[in-house]
């Protein structure tokens, strides 16, 4: 049985929150369970349900080496061959099967309720709503709306992995019910409004197209008569370690634009995509005309935030994953609320990244010597690669392929891109925080829909914050009500800062 080609990765996500974690025994888990996603007729003849056929195949591919796609119907078997094709895609090694003999946990969408013998999921949604049940089927709208139904996938996939896992996972049971509304982030609510025939993004920027990034094109890309501008925003290209959460990427775009990928999934309609391969600061620092409406933010790390608000845009919004939950907040700038900056304020000494970097390396005393890698762009050299090999037990051949390389990206494939956890075993993913694929794709859906939301003069959300916990099941309330910073740091404190605002957007 064959993993993944970016396997590592998947481990070092898994380590982050698995209890005990040690990689034969994830690999074994893995191995004993086979996952099924099984669909009927009802389902591919629905647009929502075809979404998060879609969906649940880019994440369960991406982690499990055996997938059952099953489908119910004549209708549904033709749609499967489309979905296996997506399967491989992405995974190239992953074994397909097309019945359930062998499967132990079904993910089932549609009308057709499974077999008693299996653990079944049902997924389904209805237009803003995601629907869950362990009991039977739950549907599939007849909508364009995406954001249920990718929502729904989110939660189907979740769910079978603390199935597999639960006894690493504390409190990790299984949902027994879900039925939420992307659109008030209430439970058990119909009360929301359609998806308007058309909607103007008006001039709107999605910046980072990382894992949360991804799933915001997903959700996007699927919405129809979106129209305006949308601005995609990213310096990077995709690599390898990237499928592991990366829901549109697949073999083929290894080394590509992140931007230039994402562009070429819309439709060039009413909606005008543009893409610039660069860092905000650089678009920003190119524009003569800085006002930016609407911003949805996906970037890593709190400085890129903090430095993104500082750029003053009228409106942002924010999704992010950390160690255990995930989420998505909403800020304007000169009123009584919360700005992006007053989330991410350090609250105490914070180290620098080349001290950071040599703790990680296991090499602490080098962090001058990594401050100079870091600021010339220079490559390490083999005595360097040695040091660390040493410093971790692991044998110097493993990491011979770095030597020449720049220290970011030695750092970035041994540490963040689980390198390490597949030579030791163990947990060695440093403090980069790692997320599931289901966490960061579902921060992604969440990310467009409330771009989405506000485009369309929908109500906003009562508090500034939704937190979303996918190790858990559904909390009952996911409001987080984060209040202004009082400290006088922010720089929504800063009189300068408030006037350019006011004066950029001419308000009073």
């Amino acid at each position: 049985m064959a993993f993944a080609n970016f396997f590592d990765r998947s481990a070092a996500a898994a380590s982050q929150v698995l209890a005990n974690f040690h990689l034969e025994d994830f690999k074994d888990r893995l191995s004993a369970h086979r996952v099924a996603l099984s669909f009927d007729d009802a389902a591919v003849k629905s647009p929502e349900g075809r979404a998060t056929l879609d969906l649940s195949v880019r994440l369960l591919a991406r982690l499990y080496p055996v997938l059952a796609i099953h489908p119910v119907g004549s209708a549904a078997a033709e749609h499967a061959a489309r979905l296996r094709d997506l399967a491989l895609s992405i995974n190239d090694r992953i074994e397909l099967q097309d019945a359930l003999v062998g499967t132990d946990i079904v993910v089932a969408v549609g009308n057709t309720k499974v077999v008693a013998e299996f653990a079944a999921i049902y997924i389904g949604s209805d237009g803003w709503r995601a629907l869950l049940s362990r009991q039977g089927p739950v549907q599939s709208g007849l909508t364009t709306n995406p954001f249920g139904a990718g929502a729904a996938a989110c939660f189907g996939a979740a769910n079978v992995f603390r199935r597999i896992f639960a006894g690493q996972l504390p409190r990790g049971d299984l949902d027994d019910r879900i039925d939420l509304s992307l659109s008030t982030y209430l439970q058990e609510s119909t009360a929301a409004s359609p998806l308007p025939e058309s909607c103007d993004l008006g001039d709107a920027y999605l910046v980072g197209l990382g894992a949360i990034g991804n799933g915001a094109v997903w959700a996007l890309s699927r919405v129809p008569a979106l129209a305006g501008i949308l601005h995609l925003v990213d310096h990077e290209n995709a690599d390898l370690s990237n499928l592991q959460r990366y829901v549109m990427a697949t073999q083929h775009d290894v080394g590509r634009r992140k931007v230039r990928l994402a562009r070429a999934l819309f439709e060039q309609g009413t909606l005008k995509v543009r893409a610039h391969p660069q860092r905000w600061s650089d678009y920003v620092n190119g524009r003569r005309k800085r006002a930016f409406e609407r911003v949805a933010v996906a970037l890593d790390t709190a400085e890129d935030r903090i430095s993104l608000q500082a750029s003053l845009p009228k409106w942002t919004v924010n999704a992010w994953t950390q160690d255990v939950d995930l989420g998505v907040s909403r800020h304007g700038f000169a009123d009584d609320g919360a700005c992006l900056a007053c989330l991410y304020l350090p609250t105490g000494a914070v180290k620098n990244e080349h001290e950071r970097v040599a703790e990680e390396l296991r090499i602490p005393d080098a962090h001058q010597e990594i401050r100079t890698l870091l600021q010339t762009h220079q490559p390490v050299s083999e005595a360097f690669v040695r040091r660390v090999a040493t410093a971790f037990g692991v044998p110097f051949e493993a990491l011979q392929v770095f030597v020449g390389q720049p220290v970011q990206t030695f750092y970035r494939n041994a540490i963040c891109g689980g390198l390490m956890v597949g030579l030791t075993g163990s947990c060695h993913a440093g403090t980069a925080v790692v997320p599931m694929v289901f966490q960061s794709a579902l921060a992604g859906i969440m990310l467009a829909a409330d771009l989405v939301k506000h485009a369309a003069g929908m109500p906003p959300a009562s508090t500034t914050t939704t937190r979303i916990n996918l190790l858990r099941p559904l909390a009952p309330v996911l409001g987080d009500p984060r209040a202004k910073d009082t400290s006088g740091r922010c720089i929504c404190c800063d009189r300068d800062f408030l006037d350019a605002y006011r004066r950029k957007y001419r308000l009073t």
